[in-house]
């Protein structure tokens, strides 16, 4: 438990390194207020969600911590997943250092609730469904969640996650960086459909579960 508990901390630094980098070298200052805030917002929630899991659920933060895919799509998929969220954030960046585009405070603002509303979404998800790993697995006692959010959509921390990423560039104060949305989007819906055949096959329950919840990430959208 120990030695979890470091590995997932060592991966909160990472995160924040990483995350700090992609902000920072592009807009090479570190005079950028929204940035800060952003920071502030996702790194205090990220962090009571592993305190939370922490606490009340090792097995799952265990599951988050491997982050290993197997199958060489996943892996694709997951390389262009990580590309497509780094330049979700250096275009804000950019735009920054290079003003092309000047956004309201209270727009940063809401860019921060919706940050902060995406890892909460996240948070429900992990509350009702103790299986949902990094990677593309079924555990041996997994079975199917149907109850709480799985019964309005099929995946809902990519509902959160999706969230997450529009408030992004709204956060870091640029325009510009929402057009990166329709990069990421693509690669997320290839994940999804990457998921469920992978569940369809290897999940009992899981085909009948499709055909009960109709919706995969949003209601009357897809």
């Amino acid at each position: 438990m120990k030695n979890l508990n470091i590995k997932a901390l060592a991966g909160l630094l990472y995160v924040f390194i990483a995350v700090s980098a992609l902000i920072f070298l592009p807009a090479w200052t570190l005079h950028y207020w929204q940035a800060w805030l952003y920071l502030a917002v996702f790194m205090i929630s990220i962090s009571a969600v592993f305190v939370y899991l922490i606490k009340n659920d090792p097995e799952l933060l265990a599951r988050r911590v491997n982050n290993k895919e197997e199958t060489k799509s996943q892996k694709v998929i997951h390389f262009f997943i990580n590309l497509a969220f780094a330049v979700v954030i250096v275009i804000p960046s950019l735009d920054h250092r290079y003003g092309w585009s000047a956004v309201p405070w209270y727009v940063v603002i809401v860019g921060d609730v919706f940050v902060a509303l995406g890892i909460l979404v996240i948070f429900y998800v992990f509350k009702e469904n103790s299986f949902t790993a990094a990677t593309i697995e079924v555990a041996a006692d997994q079975k199917v969640i149907s109850s709480g959010p799985y019964a309005r959509v099929r995946h809902p921390m990519y509902l959160g996650g999706l969230i997450f990423i529009v408030g992004i560039p709204l956060a870091l104060g640029s325009w510009w960086g929402l057009l990166t949305i329709v990069l990421f989007a693509p690669v997320m819906a290839w994940r999804i459909l990457d998921e469920e055949k992978f569940l369809v096959k290897n999940l009992p329950g899981y085909a009948e579960y499709e055909k009960k919840v109709k919706y995969r990430l949003m209601p009357f959208i897809w």
